[in-house]
């Protein structure tokens, strides 16, 4: 069987510069490629902890070919907060909620233990998206 392993996931963002403030400056990933092309935009980033593996923002539907009616779509259900975000790990959740929150990241749920093994905390990135932090309950 081969060996699959996650390489990248993308998240929409409407505003790449504001997501960074987000991204690389409140999580501390750091910027690996900032790439534009016809009006697009995608900035690759990363944890130092996992290399082989990189968030990469994007514009909202980036494909030329979409209609113009998709994208609106799209960007509308980005402004309600529909899209779904990422869930990182973190070896200590309250101070990653502490930390996010001081650089002033919109909360959506303080740290609490779940029932299903772990306890985790959530945010909005500047875009609208739910961004999760979760540490295995010992």
């Amino acid at each position: 069987m081969d060996n699959i392993k996650l390489s990248q996931c993308f998240i929409t963002v409407d505003d790449a510069d504001a997501a960074l403030g987000f991204y690389r400056d409140a999580l501390g990933l750091e910027v690996r490629n900032d790439v534009g092309y016809e009006g697009m935009r995608w900035v690759t980033l990363g944890s130092p902890a996992q290399p082989e593996v990189a968030v990469v923002l994007e514009t909202p539907l980036p494909d030329p070919s979409a209609s113009e009616a998709d994208r609106k779509a799209v960007t509308d259900l980005l402004g309600k907060g529909l899209l779904r975000g990422v869930i990182f790990s973190t070896e200590d959740v309250d101070a990653t909620f502490e930390r996010v929150r001081a650089a002033g990241a919109e909360v959506l749920q303080e740290p609490v233990d779940q029932h299903y093994g772990v306890r985790d905390c959530a945010f909005r990135d500047p875009a609208g998206n739910m961004i999760r932090f979760a540490q295995p309950k010992s």
